[in-house]
């Protein structure tokens, strides 16, 4: 697994202290994008949190995740949590360190009282001293938040003074995008009171070693969920349910859970969201397919990243953006001159790049930049290396709907019927496209659309 360290350089740790306006909580920023470009302890937001209990331990939510590895528990090592500005709202985000689960909390205008939050995304020191701190507020008193530094902090400090290191994975990085894009495609199959959401959540498996292999099932019923022995039309896909542990930490103050899914597609385990309601604030939770299985190997953004019609949209889409909250194909499409399926395309290889995430609730994309070498998703990505290496070698013989494709000392055939490749290899006979498409017909896609391939790897 290719892998690199990432080096987080904050002005000091993040804590919670007293002041003249009583309890502070300061998050310090590590190096980030902001609409004035890089700058290395970015500024979003200085003001009163409208209830402090509740953001504190969805803030720890998002830090469990982070801490966590739900299927072949290893020692703890995480990045530290993202945070963007998107200038009406505040959202922290990590992704599990096996791959599996993604976590995001929005703390929308409603929670904050302040000034304008700025745009811009970066890393945010959440630290163990600063944790216990947090589970320690039993009280909704006042609690200032800043993120970012405060002007002493701006005009005294020479350098960073805290600089974390921790390990990169390619995988982790091609998570993130793969459950933007698994998100897109899922709608609203059920929303729960307060008293249904305990009742349900309270009822799963918590789990202290690996979790269980195998697809678990729900569904909408009078009383809230229920489990169902198979998947009937809208149900949902509960893949290790025990995964969800990091929503006992704000149970108690949730007023509605809500959950996601794609359609129910021949029985297969699919991803799924679940998202806890909050007084001025959502998190949620999107689980991969199966506890076994991260998000980084599901070829959701292959086919976008196939195309070099896709790298240039997105570059005409990306200025677009503008860390708007809200992004709708729509929009862009009206004011790009693109497609909507351009556009959309457009939006998943933005997302390989950490600069769009995708909003449940709004039904729309977001613009972020995570902080991280992005280009290493696609350079790294193992299937679209070898895809771009057979294309590349001439590996790609077309005949009408039937292709060719020669890998080491075997030929594989790949067939088109009703805009779907078929392939005689193993992947396909293992995951019959479930995963995204093999090599084989990836490359026969590059090759049909003329994809800049020369060299193997652009």
């Amino acid at each position: 697994m290719t892998r690199s360290v990432q080096a987080l350089a904050y002005a000091r740790p993040s804590a919670l202290e007293s002041s003249q306006v009583g309890a502070v909580l300061g998050l310090e920023t590590a190096g980030g994008l902001t609409p004035r470009g890089a700058e290395a302890h970015p500024r979003f937001f200085a003001g009163f949190l409208s209830a402090p209990r509740i953001a504190a331990r969805g803030l720890l939510a998002v830090a469990d995740v982070a801490a966590a590895r739900y299927y072949q528990r290893a020692l703890p090592s995480s990045l530290d949590p993202v945070v963007t500005g998107n200038g009406d709202r505040l959202r922290f985000e990590s992704f599990s360190g096996c791959c599996g689960v993604y976590a995001r909390l929005d703390v929308l205008q409603e929670g904050l009282d302040g000034e304008r939050t700025g745009h811009g995304t970066t890393n945010v020191d959440v630290n163990n001293p600063l944790r216990d701190a947090l589970s320690r507020i039993t009280a909704d008193d006042p609690l200032h938040l800043r993120v970012g530094p405060d002007e002493l902090a701006v005009t005294t400090l020479d350098g960073p003074v805290v600089e974390k290191k921790v390990p990169l994975p390619d995988r982790w990085l091609r998570g993130f995008a793969e459950a933007q894009v698994a998100s897109a495609g899922f709608d609203l199959r059920a929303e729960l009171t307060a008293a249904q959401a305990v009742a349900f959540l309270r009822s799963l498996p918590r789990g202290s070693g690996n979790a269980a292999r195998g697809a678990q099932w729900v569904v909408a019923s009078g009383s809230g969920l229920r489990p169902t022995t198979r998947p009937v039309p809208g149900a949902v896909c509960l893949p290790g349910p025990e995964r969800l542990v990091a929503l006992q930490r704000v149970l108690r103050h949730a007023t509605a859970l809500r959950v996601y899914g794609p359609p129910v597609a021949d029985g297969a385990a699919a991803a799924s969201a679940w998202e806890v309601v909050l007084p001025g604030m959502r998190l949620t939770l999107t689980l991969s397919p199966d506890s076994s299985r991260g998000f980084s190997g599901e070829g959701g953004v292959l086919e976008a990243l196939a195309t070099d019609d896709a790298a240039a949209d997105a570059e005409l889409v990306s200025v677009l953006l503008a860390w708007e909250p809200r992004i709708e194909p729509a929009s862009l499409a009206e004011q790009s001159g693109l497609s909507a399926e351009r556009v959309r395309a457009a939006l998943t290889r933005l997302g390989t790049a950490g600069r769009v995430g995708y909003d449940l609730a709004d039904a729309a994309y977001f613009h972020r930049e995570l902080p991280y070498d992005a280009d290493r998703v696609e350079r790294h990505n193992p299937r679209l290396v070898a895809a771009r290496e057979l294309a590349g070698a001439g590996a790609v013989t077309l005949d009408g709907t039937l292709a060719s494709v020669s890998s080491g000392d075997r030929r594989y055939q790949v067939r088109e019927s009703d805009g779907t490749l078929t392939c005689t290899c193993q992947w396909w006979a293992d995951y019959r496209g479930k995963r995204g498409p093999c090599k084989h017909a990836l490359a026969v896609t590059m090759v049909r659309r003329g994809a800049t391939v020369a060299g193997g790897v652009r």
